[in-house]
């Protein structure tokens, strides 16, 4: 550990100047800018001036409470979370985040949400979806709490299975049921909610502090910061949190830039992309059909218009075929990526943009976790030569 926690109060991204106690989380966003159209989430500030920038000297590494000091304090047990891998390939780096403890980005999400669980004194964990489920039951088990995941009717089977494997019980609803049955579950059974409840995206207001580690770890890892970073996107939470911390590292004085932030989506949906079009906060558009299921999403949140507006970026909509693709470039390079999890690399190539310093895609998840893996059936071959093995 490098020291406790600097949180200090939560503050609303529709007015910076509205701010409200560290505690409770405001799970359902800011209760005073919101409207029923659009819901601005919340962020957490921290005591900047106690910073030691020491913390920057250290290598990075598993367990995310090495950087205690910037995040909200960590109740929960660490399962390994963090110090994932930067690999070079084809002119860019990717860093793999697979290389969590179950298998994706949402690990560093959820060992702070679970935290403020634990730190709440609630009866359980509830969430949705399907990597964020899976990673949210993990810690929930760790952390001794029970948790509830609602998923995705057409979730992969195998997917549900690893979460159950964590103890969780694990329905599939309808994706329309979902978010409201949440809500039902936070107010009835006191369950901390991981998950989203409102009509935009807000979620939870602590976890996007997780993935401000990612910038941490590029930044030792680089020694410096990215020119461009691509990330799948969905709701934007790591999009957000990746710029956050980078923002963090030239407020303390450590960098002189911040990364050009691009959103990934499919572009059977992409509502970050129609908010930053539009000019609007935030959007909801209609879902046409895409196999990238851990990011295909009709709804959008504010957080993804800021860290690609503040940044300078763009939104990049990929179709599966550019997916595929990447997917393909990927595993033959060794690093078998969902197909979600290869929508920044999709992204970067459909952009064909020169950056003048790294740049880096984000790769958040597992291949086991696509759908249809494993379900194919492989006909067993007898007398077979070596000269058939060598077709």
């Amino acid at each position: 550990m490098n020291g406790s926690s600097l949180a200090i109060r939560q503050r609303s991204l529709g007015d910076p100047s509205i701010e409200f106690p560290l505690s409770p989380p405001l799970t359902r966003g800011c209760p005073r800018t919101s409207t029923a159209e659009i819901a601005y989430p919340v962020e957490v500030v921290y005591d900047y001036a106690g910073v030691d920038k020491g913390l920057f000297d250290q290598e990075p590494g598993p367990d995310i409470a090495r950087w205690s000091p910037l995040l909200p304090s960590l109740e929960a047990p660490t399962l390994g979370e963090g110090g994932t891998p930067l690999l070079e390939f084809d002119g860019i780096h990717v860093k793999d985040e697979s290389q969590n403890p179950t298998w994706s980005h949402k690990d560093r999400l959820n060992r702070v949400a679970v935290s403020a669980a634990l730190a709440e004194g609630a009866a359980g964990v509830v969430a949705s979806s399907g990597n964020h489920g899976a990673s949210a039951a993990a810690y929930a088990a760790r952390a001794g709490l029970p948790a509830i995941v609602l998923a995705s009717a057409d979730s992969p089977a195998g997917v549900q299975a690893f979460v159950r494997a964590y103890g969780a019980k694990v329905f599939s609803v309808p994706a329309e049921e979902r978010w409201p049955l949440l809500r039902e579950v936070v107010d009835r059974l006191g369950y901390h909610p991981v998950s989203n409840q409102t009509v935009t995206h807000t979620g939870h207001p602590f976890g996007p502090e997780g993935y401000k580690t990612v910038a941490y770890e590029l930044f030792l890892q680089l020694r410096r910061v990215p020119a461009a970073v691509f990330a799948p996107t969905g709701y934007a939470e790591l999009l957000f949190g990746m710029w956050k911390g980078f923002t963090e590292l030239r407020l303390l004085g450590l960098s002189g830039d911040v990364p050009r932030m691009f959103s990934c989506e499919p572009a059977a949906g992409g509502p970050n992309a129609r908010a930053l079009a539009a000019g609007s906060p935030a959007a909801v558009v209609e879902l046409g059909a895409s196999r990238a299921y851990g990011i295909a999403g009709s709804v959008g949140g504010h957080r993804g218009v800021l860290a690609v507006r503040d940044s300078g970026g763009e939104a990049v909509l990929v179709t599966d075929d550019e997916m595929r693709a990447a997917q393909r470039d990927l595993a033959r390079q060794g690093i078998w990526q969902e197909l979600s999890g290869a929508a920044g690399l999709a992204g970067c190539r459909k952009l064909r943009r020169d950056f003048d310093g790294p740049v880096v895609c984000v790769g958040t998840s597992s291949g086991f976790k696509d759908m249809g893996v494993g379900e194919a059936a492989h006909p067993v071959r007898t007398g077979l030569t070596v000269a058939d093995l060598t077709d």
